[in-house]
């Protein structure tokens, strides 16, 4: 049994040298050629690797400034909303404002109204009870 591994790996070997025997022969060119397309090849997978890097770098600036635009947009939207309602506040303020020297001024208007009739009745009292007591002919419409 040991015999068959060894003429097993003998065989193995022979393989192995055939293949390397074929491989020589039959490459397309030699190690230095060989080694300078691969050498070329890295070279392009890293121009490849940079310019996609540049690509990707640009794109993502593009969408940085999109983002930046669409904030300003909406920072500016928000503005304009709390300007609106600070706005609407002012004018419920005036209105109510208004309003109320509105309702003032009613009342003053009632007050001096009232204030007349109280001084016109008090006179009219006042009057009565001087006719009242009064004697007669001393009176002051005699």
């Amino acid at each position: 049994m040991a015999n068959d591994n060894q003429q097993a790996f003998g065989w193995f070997l022979a393989g192995l040298g055939i293949g390397a025997l074929v491989g020589i022969l039959y490459a397309p060119k030699s190690g230095r050629e060989t080694r300078e397309d691969i050498a070329n090849s890295a070279k392009d997978g890293a121009d490849f690797v940079r310019v996609r890097g540049r690509e990707y770098a640009d794109q993502a600036g593009q969408y940085v400034d999109r983002a930046k635009e669409q904030a300003g947009e909406y920072a500016h939207r928000t503005r304009e909303q709390a300007n609106e309602y600070i706005q609407r506040g002012k004018d419920i303020v005036d209105r109510g404002r208004a309003q109320w020297e509105d309702f003032v001024e009613r009342g003053k208007g009632f007050v001096n109204d009232q204030s007349a009739k109280v001084s016109a009745a008090v006179d009219a009292g006042k009057h009565a009870y001087v006719e009242t007591t009064a004697a007669p002919g001393e009176g002051p419409l005699t």
